[in-house]
């Protein structure tokens, strides 16, 4: 099978690199340098050239808090961009994974974990246009899997934990949020999900919407506690703050643990709990710093 990954130079693409490195399938990895997905008819052009059967979208525009003052192009990437993807799936009969976010939640005061059929609420111009984009995938009909994640992070690119081992590493003391909370993702664990449900096919008659992260709940503060302890800033005076504390032009979820029942229960997967996948990032990370 051909399968097209866009946003690959993003801390999923990079995940999904290595982990189907050995697959039978042939990979085509493209960021905006070679694709640009906001272009239909350019989108056209590689899969045909390429005899494209499936994309995996790990392309988004994931600046929380300067979409609230561009959401002319947070739109154009989180939505239309998914139109055209779905679209030239539409026409080949193709399937399209495409990656979502629990920032589609935050408007109701949630204290159960969220499930896949609950109502999207977003509380920012993020999480609207990628709820649009989720509802654009299923207007235009193609065959799809949305797999919803959270507070994802990986040894690439920027993100909550390579920046918390910089600060706690610099600072005497640190404030962070504990009136929000959720799962972290390992991207790595989200990647090798992706790949058993795209090696094993086992997406043929489960279309629809998932969700996943790591097993457990935790708010930023304990995420950045853990971080701390694992890596052995202990110089660092780490202290739980509200989030009011931190002004910000979009509010986020403060509750928005995601329930994976569903998609460990129709593909059979075993997620593992946040800390022990954290641990895992922490040691890569110190492997690739030798």
């Amino acid at each position: 099978m051909n399968i097209l990954v866009t946003g690959a130079n993003g801390q999923l693409g990079n995940e999904l690199r290595l982990v189907t490195a050995e697959s039978a399938d042939r990979y085509v990895f493209t960021d905006v340098g070679e694709l640009d997905i906001t272009d239909a008819e350019a989108i056209e052009r590689m899969v045909a050239a390429n005899g494209i059967e499936l994309i995996i979208n790990c392309a988004a525009y994931t600046n929380v808090d300067k979409a609230e003052d561009d959401r002319a192009l947070a739109e154009r990437l989180n939505t239309t961009a998914v139109e055209h993807l779905a679209a030239a799936m539409k026409r080949r009969n193709g399937w399209l994974v495409h990656i979502s976010t629990d920032y589609v939640f935050g408007g109701d005061p949630y204290n159960t974990p969220c499930k896949e059929d609950q109502q999207g609420t977003p509380t920012g111009v993020y999480g609207e246009t990628k709820l649009h984009g989720e509802q654009a995938i299923a207007r235009i009909g193609c065959h799809h899997i949305i797999i919803r994640t959270a507070w994802l992070y990986s040894e690439f690119g920027k993100n909550f934990v390579k920046t918390m081992l910089d600060l706690t590493a610099s600072k005497p003391e640190l404030k962070v949020v504990f009136d929000q909370t959720g799962t972290p993702t390992y991207a790595r664990d989200l990647a090798e999900a992706i790949f058993a449900i795209v090696e094993g096919r086992k997406y043929a008659g489960n279309e629809g919407i998932y969700h996943y992260s790591n097993e457990g709940v935790c708010s930023w503060y304990d995420f950045t506690k853990t971080i701390a302890e694992l890596a052995g800033r202990t110089k660092c005076d780490i202290q739980p703050c509200h989030s009011d504390e931190f002004p910000s032009k979009v509010k986020r979820p403060a509750y928005s643990v995601l329930d994976k029942t569903k998609i460990k229960t129709v593909f059979g997967l075993r997620i593992p709990y946040w800390t022990d996948s954290l641990k895992t990032c922490l040691q890569n990370l110190k492997e690739y710093e030798r």
